[in-house]
């Protein structure tokens, strides 16, 4: 394993290097050539994606569509995996500047977006898989992860086209909250059965982004509220990580995902440089002490004594949202430097035949079909380590 030290001046010199591009940084070369590759492998005639590489045959339609299941055969993505792109694409262009990143979002992977988008219910929001196949579930936590994406591009380019959509989808988002165990965000808009960490922790990181961008007061005092709810409802008090949701009966399922906490890391971060309230800090470093101990446990195939996160790529790599955003604060580059030695050792050690990993980093899976989100994902990761 790289020793520690080496590690943490390889990632955190980066952030201060001029001229970075993917001809000279070997993170941004990696994430170049996923994101091409990505393109290259699972791209459609009609300017979507595949939901894996190859096709799965047997991979149905199974979102909800106006409270029904769909079995249809499956044409294209459905908007999660889809939105990783964007994710990518963004990261690369926030660390490069390099205008091709710009052009593929906005040609390519906007452009494949719009076909998600559904105003024939209001609030407008993107449903869950193509409109042109009709209606689908929509999502409160889907157009979450866009609404951040939007957020952080705006800061990039200063487009009021990309901050209005923010603030559009931050309100069909909290049309999702009700009085229904004091507050929080339902996951599904047409299943409000229970209310998700998923939808409610990147909410509050989704606030005090819009707080920093347009200086409305309103924003910080709805982060606060859905951080209050969220930790209230949802903390494992034990070992201070999330869990899943709370149903309206108040019944808790206590499956705990790295993303889960991971986004109440964010959020407790960011608005603990609003406020200056240092419990935020507390929360965030407590937080990221738990995940550290209860997600880097599974064993490597290769180097049993390696230990690697064992939940799914994509929530690993919201984690180091939150994980990258505390380091920054108080300087302890252990657990960013352990999931940066985790997908390093994924990448190095457990690709198949065409560039493509799986989403359990540990090498112990077969997974003949390889899901888009999984390597998505990477291209924001290793975009990230800088």
């Amino acid at each position: 394993m790289k020793n520690i030290c080496i590690l943490v001046c390889m990632l955190f010199s980066l952030a201060s290097a001029t001229g970075k591009t993917p001809k000279n940084n070997r993170y941004l070369s990696i994430a170049d050539s996923v994101l091409n590759n990505v393109l290259n492998l699972y791209h459609t005639a009609d300017g979507l994606l595949t939901e894996t590489y190859p096709v799965n045959p047997d991979q149905k339609i199974t979102y909800l569509a106006g409270g029904m299941q769909q079995n249809g055969m499956l044409q294209a993505s459905f908007l999660w995996p889809y939105s990783g792109m964007m994710s990518g694409c963004v990261a690369l262009y926030k660390a490069t500047g390099n205008k091709k990143y710009k052009k593929i979002l906005e040609n390519r992977i906007l452009a494949g977006m719009n076909q998600y988008w559904d105003d024939s219910r209001q609030p407008a929001c993107y449903q869950s898989y193509p409109t042109k196949y009709g209606q689908h579930g929509r999502y409160y936590d889907d157009n979450i992860w866009i609404a951040l994406d939007y957020c952080d591009y705006y800061g990039l380019t200063h487009h009021p086209a990309y901050l209005e959509k923010a603030v559009a989808l931050y309100q069909y988002i909290y049309s999702g909250w009700s009085d229904e165990l004091g507050g929080g965000i339902f996951w599904c808009e047409q299943q409000k059965e229970g209310k998700h960490t998923c939808s409610n922790a990147p909410s509050a990181v989704l606030g005090v982004k819009l707080y920093r961008l347009t200086k409305d007061n309103k924003y910080l005092e709805k982060a606060k509220e859905t951080y209050a709810w969220t930790k209230k409802n949802l903390s494992d008090p034990n070992d201070h990580l999330y869990w899943d949701n709370i149903n309206l009966k108040g019944n808790i399922a206590k499956e705990k995902y790295a993303y889960n906490s991971g986004q109440m890391i964010q959020a407790g971060v960011l608005l603990y440089e609003e406020t200056g309230d240092e419990q935020y800090l507390r929360d965030a470093q407590q937080t990221a002490a738990g995940t550290d101990t209860f997600f880097r446990t599974k064993a490597d195939k290769k180097d049993p004594t390696f230990k690697v996160h064992k939940d799914m790529a994509w929530f690993n790599v919201i984690l180091f949202r939150g994980l990258k955003a505390l380091y920054k604060i108080d300087k302890n580059p252990a657990y960013v430097n352990a999931m940066v030695e985790n997908v390093l050792h994924a990448w190095e050690n457990y690709r198949d035949e065409n560039g493509l990993l799986g989403r359990d980093w540990s090498g112990h899976k077969e997974e003949p079909y390889k899901w888009l989100l999984d390597n998505a994902c990477l291209i924001e990761f290793f975009a990230e380590i800088n």
